[in-house]
């Protein structure tokens, strides 16, 4: 962590964003920017990486406004590339493994004419594409964009219910948010490098002069080890691999007192879930987070640690609530989608698609609207079913979800995991009793089916609520 007198000397934003960040970086130069296979790497070992990245450039022919892929897992060559593409004025298209099946697709999309392949023990090799059939709007949109002379970063929404869009982000706007000092953290990279919250968690770490600390694998046990190992101070994380680090109970083999601040979000979390991780991190600040991958993280200040009521804002954001929507204005939103309409109103307005309580300056973000439950002209939020699962004994985790009813529209009908075998029969009318002493009638599952754990969550932590019925 920088001390006062380093973080007041280090260079402002007289150039662009990203120059000032690099100067940052070489000044720092002992301090620790990289926590990887035990290993530390510095800040001057970080700068070295990315000039080397630089310098290979020229004869790879790649300069500014290249499409350049990179295929892998945060580690010191990737994170120097990510920096030496950005330098270069190029744009950077991440992919993670779990996804190297779209690839071709998503590369097409974006028109990636190169992709850097990275292996386990961090070496690499590459592979040239070309695109003849790229969409007109595309090709537009990433023409336009060229014309600022900026590095450029493009992520895919999930494509659950589609085929992905392709987000095209200016980083120069991206990295205006982190112009400003603030705590420096040792922070695990939790958030894969496809995602926005990724790249930003990863922007954050070394804008503050903090350092990255990369885990093996994001599974509960190796998560506690590198917290343990790497003296993790800051856990940005998700609600879903929280309820997962509950059910393994890794959290009792491992030291995890280096833990300062756990922040969560990408999903609703769980009232039960936030007050048994209280009881587990009775010394860390609990922060939820907010951010849309076209829009950017948003600054956030949880009423109480505990609490699931939030303030989100902050400089170069702007929010209002129609209708119980949530709708945010955002200088660093991005510059379009690459393959659909713009989501953006005439007056920059986006509707998020969450729906949200509110009391003064605080929000309590209840769900997206396309999860919601209409049981008779009722709505039902799954969070709040959860909740109460969550609490029950032996329930594990639980996914709450709608099935199509020809009187009632939808019934609600929730899959649960155990920590041990329970009759099925038996288990439903233990529930729904736990159900309707805090629930209205119609709030109460109808369905109960016994899932795996791992079926009710995605390789990046987060819940999955369709299910087949």
């Amino acid at each position: 962590m920088l001390d006062e007198e380093t973080a007041a000397n280090l260079p402002g934003n007289d150039l662009g964003y990203l120059d000032a960040l690099l100067a940052k970086m070489r000044q720092r130069a002992d301090y620790p920017a990289i926590f990887w296979r035990g290993q530390e790497y510095s800040y001057s070992a970080l700068s070295q990486g990315i000039d080397a990245w630089a310098g290979r450039f020229g004869e790879m022919g790649i300069g500014r406004g290249s499409v350049c892929g990179v295929l892998g897992d945060y580690s010191p060559q990737v994170c120097s590339l990510i920096f030496a593409l950005m330098k270069t004025g190029a744009i950077f298209v991440p992919f993670t493994h779990s996804a190297a099946a779209q690839i071709p697709e998503l590369s097409s999309l974006a028109g990636v004419e190169i992709l850097f392949r990275f292996d386990e023990s961090d070496g690499w090799t590459t592979e040239r594409f070309e695109h003849p059939n790229i969409a007109p709007e595309s090709r537009r949109l990433v023409s336009k964009f060229l014309e600022r002379e900026h590095p450029g970063l493009v992520v895919f929404t999930s494509g659950s219910t589609g085929r992905p869009k392709g987000i095209l982000h200016d980083c120069e706007m991206v990295l205006q948010k982190f112009s400003m000092e603030r705590t420096a953290y040792r922070t695990l990279l939790f958030l894969l490098m496809d995602h926005f919250g990724g790249f930003n968690t990863l922007i954050s770490i070394v804008a503050y002069g903090g350092t990255a600390v990369i885990p093996g694998n994001r599974g509960p046990e190796e998560v506690c080890r590198i917290v343990e190992q790497g003296k993790v101070e800051l856990l940005p994380i998700t609600p879903t691999f929280l309820n997962l680090l509950l059910a393994s109970k890794c959290y009792q083999q491992f030291d995890l007192s280096s833990v300062k601040l756990i922040t969560y979000g990408t999903e609703v979390m769980p009232e039960a879930t936030l007050s048994r991780i209280s009881e587990i991190f009775p010394s860390a600040r609990l922060q939820q987070t907010y951010g849309l991958s076209e829009l950017g993280v948003l600054r956030s200040k949880s009423r109480e640690s505990n609490s699931v009521w939030v303030q989100i804002g902050g400089q170069g954001f702007e929010t209002k609530v129609v209708d119980g929507m949530l709708h945010v204005r955002s200088q660093s939103a991005m510059v379009g989608y690459l393959n659909a309409p713009s989501p953006f109103d005439a007056e920059g307005w986006m509707n998020t698609g969450d729906m949200v309580e509110v009391d003064g300056e605080f929000m309590r973000i209840l769900g997206r609207q396309s999860d919601v439950i209409n049981v008779g002209g009722q709505k039902v939020f799954p969070v709040e079913v959860e909740t109460i699962l969550l609490a029950a004994d032996n329930v594990v985790e639980a996914s709450v979800h709608g099935v199509p009813h020809a009187l009632m529209g939808s019934i609600v009908a929730a899959q649960v995991s155990l920590e041990q075998d329970e009759d099925p029969i038996q288990l439903k009318a233990r529930l729904r009793k736990i159900c309707l002493a805090q629930l209205a009638n119609y709030k109460v599952p109808v369905k109960f089916s016994i899932v795996p754990s791992a079926e009710l969550h995605s390789d990046r932590g987060k819940k999955i609520r369709s299910a087949a019925e």
